[in-house]
């Protein structure tokens, strides 16, 4: 092939793309390069390669017609085939239709009365050549033929996210850690890490490793770590999924020195008088959560109809740290839900209450709760009246 029809086909893609700083590959490579990267982006949104025909959209046929150049220029091929991971090269070329012989200076004519003309001098989110880098390391996503193996973990997750008991937090520059079994949010989808590979030695001399992410749409991929964490840094909103067996939340004992206190759950018996409390006194209890002091808290039960107009007693503390103190609330009351205590008392005005967070359930029933909720078991649990244990749902 003659080395001018290289350069031809260059300088007609130079309408469409400003030149580029010096990157290692000549400017004209580099402009054939963005053209074919327009046509990969233009196959990733539609599904299918882009086709001639006076019904088609002007871009696609100006695709159609750039593609077919490309396939037609050995130079071109050898140019783009390592970046041909829709195998857009190796397809027949697509003839014409009849009457449709045109060419990229008669679509650029077209697009000139287009209402976009104004931004077709510019090629939109063309990447550095780090992107591209990147991009090549990176694997397309595929179907997960094994789905149904991780689906229940997704499920979870969602579970504990609704509870509480996992939370969503920002990723920092310094923590960007990921190892088999983190539950990310990227791009707004959720992600698993199935796997991490062995360690792999990069051209920076860096290590790196394969992964295995499975994502909550069915789709897999196999990028590597250092792409993931990019893809982490490029989307602000990117979240880790923090669970208790990541240490994050703790319970009971003494905190750690970089934890965070956050609350107390405190668990209370009542000295009423009421005959139905009076009767089941070692049964009721009341699970709240309060980020304040306990005993400040229940200073003047006697004259709060939510303490049963009564005095009551701490029988049991827990501390909390690195999570959200009404989720956790909500978690128990919740589960406890079956056997909320259901009796109407009059306040001290004489009006008519139902104090909530009074539950007919053992102490030692609470203890066991509080530590699946340490070791993330909880979700799989239901409390069970009939037998005064937790079950697995």
């Amino acid at each position: 092939m003659r080395k001018s029809d290289l350069d031809e086909l260059a300088d007609e893609l130079a309408e469409f793309a400003p030149s580029e700083k010096a990157t290692g590959r000549p400017a004209s490579d580099e402009r054939v390069i963005a053209g074919f990267e327009e046509i990969q982006r233009f196959v990733e949104k539609h599904g299918r390669p882009p086709q001639h025909g006076e019904d088609r959209d002007i871009f696609e046929r100006l695709y159609a017609v750039r593609l077919d150049r490309l396939r037609a220029l050995p130079d071109c091929r050898a140019l783009l085939e390592p970046l041909d991971h829709q195998r857009l090269l190796s397809g027949a070329a697509v003839v014409a239709e009849p009457g449709a012989a045109y060419n990229v200076d008669q679509l650029a004519a077209e697009l000139a009365g287009a209402p976009e003309a104004e931004d077709i001098t510019v090629l939109r989110h063309v990447r550095t050549s780090a992107d591209k880098r990147a991009a090549e390391e990176i694997a397309d996503r595929k179907p997960c033929e094994d789905f149904e193996t991780f689906r229940p973990l997704f499920e979870r997750a969602a579970t504990e996210i609704k509870t509480g008991l996992r939370q969503s937090q920002p990723i920092t520059a310094g923590n960007r850690s990921i190892e088999a079994g983190d539950f990310f949010v990227l791009d707004g989808v959720t992600v698993y890490v199935a796997d991490v590979g062995d360690p792999l030695k990069t051209t920076a001399r860096e290590v790196d490793r394969r992964l295995r992410l499975i994502f909550a749409n069915g789709t897999e991929s196999n990028l590597l770590l250092r792409s993931l964490q990019r893809a982490f840094y490029n989307d602000p909103a990117a979240r880790r999924l923090v669970s208790p067996e990541t240490g994050q939340l703790s319970f009971g004992g003494e905190l750690e020195a970089d934890d965070v206190e956050s609350g107390t759950i405190y668990v209370l018996r009542s000295d009423s008088d009421h005959p139905y409390v009076a009767q089941h006194r070692d049964l009721i209890h009341k699970i709240g959560v309060t980020g304040g002091n306990v005993e400040a808290r229940i200073a003047h039960a006697e004259n709060e109809a939510t303490y049963l107009l009564a005095k009551v007693e701490v029988v049991a503390t827990y501390k909390l740290a690195g999570i959200n103190r009404t989720r956790m609330e909500n978690l128990f009351h919740r589960l406890f839900a079956p056997v909320r205590l259901d009796i109407t008392i009059q306040d001290r005005f004489g009006r008519p209450v139902q104090p909530e967070e009074w539950f007919l359930v053992p102490l030692f029933v609470i203890d066991e709760a509080v530590a699946r909720i340490r070791d993330g078991s909880i979700t799989g649990y239901i409390y069970d009246p009939k037998a005064a244990q937790l079950v697995k749902a």
